[in-house]
């Protein structure tokens, strides 16, 4: 019986064991995969904070909590399960998936480009021009917020996944959950401390300690509170051409999949080239000059894709709507 007991403990202990290793595994590849995906990280943060723009203080963190949580249910609903599905059963509809998406990006930060230098003629978010309640308009900038985030988080995703080696659906599963998990916590942790900014500055001009300490903090609390506005709107035009440049970044690491491989090939002499001229930061430069052959790209489709959403996609949406209302 004491023999049976021990052989029982012992084996619940090599369980124990190789459950430890394969988290350690699935930690680790989790960040690793996560790495990889850094750059379009770094473009969803940068994106996020223009969709709280105009709104007032009070509002500011809801509207980044109804983001994080559509941008959590985009990763661990539709595009966890849907990466895990098409990897399994149909791998040929990454890419095209993929490039749709990318082509949607660029017409996206197109468009924005086209409504700051030509406002009167720009048929931009309806959000902009109509004179709407402010819920209602809440409720269309975090819908246009959780559609972009759908795309670079499809991105992340399938980066995520290509970086994962070969092992069981589980451990697929489970690193894929993990980095939707802690990005999105990282992403919109981020862009919450980014948008409060304010208020913390407020709150150290505000201070009465008639130290050096709290001078200091006065004088902090008064550049922070005097800077955001000017951070936000930097924060607006990057996330903007984050979103031309990621899009025209997908579309060309889609073409070379599909064997057209001339604009990656060209893209990356260049910015190796560029990159060979200088004598420091090499790596910077290299990405600078490849975002900005992206972005180039991105403009490019994005401008061809503005009249064709407006004098074909559109029309042919509001006829469906319209059948739908009178079907109802």
């Amino acid at each position: 019986m004491s023999i049976g007991l021990i052989a029982l403990l012992d084996d619940v202990a090599a369980l124990a064991k190789m459950a430890s290793a394969s988290l350690d595994d699935v930690a680790g590849q989790a960040a690793k995969a996560g790495a990889k995906a850094a750059g379009v990280v770094i473009d969803d943060a940068a994106v996020t904070p223009r969709y709280v723009v105009g709104f007032a203080a009070e509002r500011e963190l809801p509207i980044v909590g109804r983001i994080a949580l559509g941008s959590l249910r985009n990763k661990l609903l539709f595009l966890l399960p849907g990466a895990l599905a098409l990897s399994a059963f149909a791998p040929w509809a990454i890419t095209p998936l993929l490039m749709l998406g990318g082509a949607y990006l660029c017409y996206e930060g197109t468009e924005k480009v086209y409504e700051a230098l030509f406002p009167l003629k720009a048929h931009g978010h309806e959000e902009e021009v109509a004179a709407a309640a402010d819920s209602a308009m809440e409720d269309r900038r975090v819908a246009s917020a959780i559609k972009t985030d759908f795309i670079l988080s499809a991105e992340i995703m399938a980066i995520t996944l290509a970086a994962i080696p070969e092992g069981s659906f589980w451990t697929k599963a489970a690193v894929l959950a993990i980095v939707a998990v802690g990005i999105t916590a990282a992403v919109y942790g981020a862009v919450a401390l980014i948008v409060k900014a304010d208020d913390a500055g407020m709150a150290l001009a505000a201070n009465r300690n008639p130290s050096f300490i709290g001078g200091l903090g006065r004088g902090i609390g008064r550049a922070v509170v005097k800077g955001m506005p000017y951070l936000l709107k930097i924060l607006a035009v990057v996330g903007t051409a984050a979103m031309i440049w990621v899009g025209g970044g997908i579309l060309i690491h889609g073409l070379e999949e599909y064997g057209v491989k001339a604009p990656a090939h060209a893209i990356h002499d260049a910015a190796a080239s560029v990159a060979g001229l200088v004598p420091v930061a090499h790596g910077f430069v290299e990405w600078l000059v490849t975002a900005a052959a992206s972005g180039l790209v991105g403009l490019v489709v994005g401008a061809l894709l503005i009249p064709v959403t407006s004098y074909v996609i559109a029309p042919v949406w509001r006829g469906v709507a319209g059948l739908r209302q009178k079907a109802a």
